[in-house]
Formats: structure tokens, C-alpha cells, sequence
């Protein structure tokens, strides 16, 4: 594996540097109003912060690595998502990269709690998930490229309603890989951790229901 800085979880701050967005920001800009304010839950880098910002929103983003945080334009916060308490709620809350769909029920939990936390009313939290469809889906070796990053999926380990695998990155001669598990959740199950949370959806964001927005209930 390639050298570098590594978070806490394995996600190398030199492959999120590297990585663009990927029409990540739109979605989000589409379905709030203009200028409105935005908590990011997990920023990494600031792939997606920083488009946001070029669309005109004031982001505040949060991430527990300060090596991811270093490299971001903006207002920022190092905490765990679970952990965070801001004194101040926001137009929008951003939690992104399938976090909705982490393997434990108490993180999925906590993530959801801390997004209706700090949403003001009439606000709107943003979320990306995983549909269940995803799961039957995908294949070994599945990816293609983002950038000048190619992105492939190996190693896929089904366990009930748990996916396993390796991402693969690799760039001009270098690679990097990043296990993860993730949890599929079906329709009644999704909508069961928001309403626990205080939180219904509101509408689908994309036609492939690849994120949706939720409101407080």
C-alpha cells in the first residue's frame, strides 16, 4: 500500500485530496435556498465542501481528522459526528458518503441525532445512502474513474444484511486500499431510524433515490 497520512478509519487524506466532486454539491444546492447555511457531517477534505462554497453557501465542516481538516477552505470543526454539540443550528446538515448506512445501529443513531440537532426549523437534512437495490447490485471489480483517481470495488464479503469490501484506488503508479462494511437497510427500517431521530423524508434529491432530504417530524 502507498504511504501517506491515514485517518482513524483508513481513508488516506492524499486520496481525498485527489478525488473531485461528483455532483455531490448540486444535489444539495438544488433542494435548499440560495445561500443557505450548511453543516457538513464528515468533510474529509473538503471535495465536496469546497464546491458548496463556490455555489455560494457559508459551510461549517466537521471531521475528526485534523490532517483531513488542514486542507479545507472554510470554518471548521474537529469532532466526531456523534460527539458534536454546536451552539447553533443551520439551513441545511449534509451527512454524505452513505454514512446512513454504517454497520452499527448505535452509529447510525448518533448521526442521525446530531443532524436533527443542529437543523433549524424549516431546515433540511441531506442525506446520501445506499438503496437497497445497491446491494444486490454490486459486483467485484465494479468503479470506474473520478478525476485522475481510479476507483474499483474488490473483495465483497455478503453477510445477511452486511456488505464488506476493499476500494481500490490507484493514481499514477501509486494505490491505496480502504476496507469497509456498510448495512443495508430496507424502506421500513430507514424510515424507522429517522423517526427515531425526530426526522421523516421529505422527498427524493435523484432519480436513482441515491439521496433524499428529511425534515424535522
Amino acid at each position: 500500500m502507498e504511504q501517506g497520512v491515514f485517518t482513524a478509519d483508513g481513508c488516506s487524506v492524499e486520496v481525498y485530496r485527489l478525488l473531485p466532486p461528483a455532483g455531490e454539491a448540486g444535489i444539495v444546492h438544488a433542494a435548499v435556498p440560495d445561500g443557505a447555511s450548511i453543516l457538513e457531517l464528515g468533510s474529509g477534505a473538503g471535495r465536496v465542501t469546497h464546491a458548496l462554497l463556490d455555489l455560494g453557501h457559508p459551510v461549517v465542516a466537521v471531521d475528526d481528522s485534523p490532517e483531513m481538516l488542514a486542507h479545507v477552505r472554510t470554518a471548521t470543526v474537529c469532532s466526531k459526528i456523534e460527539d458534536l454539540r454546536l451552539d447553533r443550528d443551520f439551513d441545511a446538515v449534509v451527512l454524505g458518503s452513505h454514512l446512513v448506512n454504517t454497520a452499527l445501529d448505535a452509529d447510525r443513531a448518533a448521526f442521525l441525532s446530531t443532524a436533527r440537532e443542529h437543523v433549524a426549523p424549516g431546515g433540511r437534512v441531506l442525506v446520501e445512502w445506499h438503496p437497497p437495490d445497491w446491494f444486490d447490485t454490486v459486483r467485484d471489480g465494479q468503479g470506474g474513474r473520478l478525476g485522475e483517481v481510479d476507483v474499483r470495488l474488490g473483495d465483497l464479503v455478503r453477510d445477511g444484511d452486511l456488505l464488506s469490501a476493499v476500494v481500490r484506488y490507484s493514481s499514477g503508479g501509486r494505490w491505496w486500499n480502504q476496507a469497509f462494511t456498510c448495512r443495508r437497510l430496507e424502506p421500513p427500517g430507514l424510515d424507522a431510524a429517522l423517526a427515531a431521530a425526530g426526522l421523516v423524508i421529505e422527498r427524493w434529491c435523484t432519480d436513482d433515490r441515491t439521496w433524499f432530504s428529511a425534515v424535522p417530524a
